[in-house]
């Protein structure tokens, strides 16, 4: 059996460690979320955005040629921020338009239409300050290019298929926390009979 040792040791460390600090945060981020909207089922809809981000980061990293290393995995780990904030904004508008007398589709639309301005905005200001660093310009760029190509990916794709993918989502876990709801209210009912 062969042991790991020098460099891939160290990579090794670094993956575990990286893997480590990736699912505490998505944790943490999930505990803020269910404070956050009183809700276990909300931050259901936002942490579906994730995904949307890493495969755009990854595309972004098979495009522009970019290793796989410390800085990109770096630049995962922001993208998570990055990516919940767009469904945060857009599921956050539509519970308090659905508190104001709105109905849901009404809500949905009129969320995904005043709130697709600031998200856009949000994000071409994020990825117009890391294009420089992703296409090469500036001192110390072999080692947080491949951080910025993740980031700029993972903004892109997030962006507009948050935009696409959040609502129906939201639409889908809204329906089944209904169904929950009204399943555990008749089995209390049975069982105070």
């Amino acid at each position: 059996r062969q042991v790991a040792a020098g460099d891939t040791e160290f990579m090794q460390e670094m993956v575990s460690g990286f893997a480590i600090a990736f699912a505490s945060g998505l944790l943490l981020m999930y505990a803020v979320l269910v404070l956050l909207f009183r809700s276990f089922t909300y931050p259901v809809t936002i942490m579906a955005s994730l995904p949307l981000a890493i495969g755009g980061g990854l595309l972004g990293l098979i495009l522009a040629q970019s290793s796989f290393s410390m800085p990109s995995l770096i630049g995962f780990l922001m993208l998570m921020g990055i990516a919940a904030k767009n469904s945060i904004l857009l599921v956050d508008y539509i519970i308090i338009a659905e508190q104001g007398g709105m109905k849901r589709w009404d809500a949905i639309m009129d969320a995904a239409h005043k709130r697709a301005r600031p998200i856009i905005m949000t994000t071409f200001a994020m990825g117009a300050g890391m294009l420089p660093v992703a296409m090469g310009w500036g001192a110390d760029v072999e080692f947080r290019s491949p951080m910025a190509v993740a980031v700029v990916g993972g903004l892109i794709s997030s962006t507009f298929l948050s935009l696409l993918f959040i609502p129906p989502i939201f639409t889908l876990v809204d329906d089944l926390s209904a169904f929950a709801r009204r399943l555990v209210g008749r089995k209390l009912r049975h069982g105070q009979d």
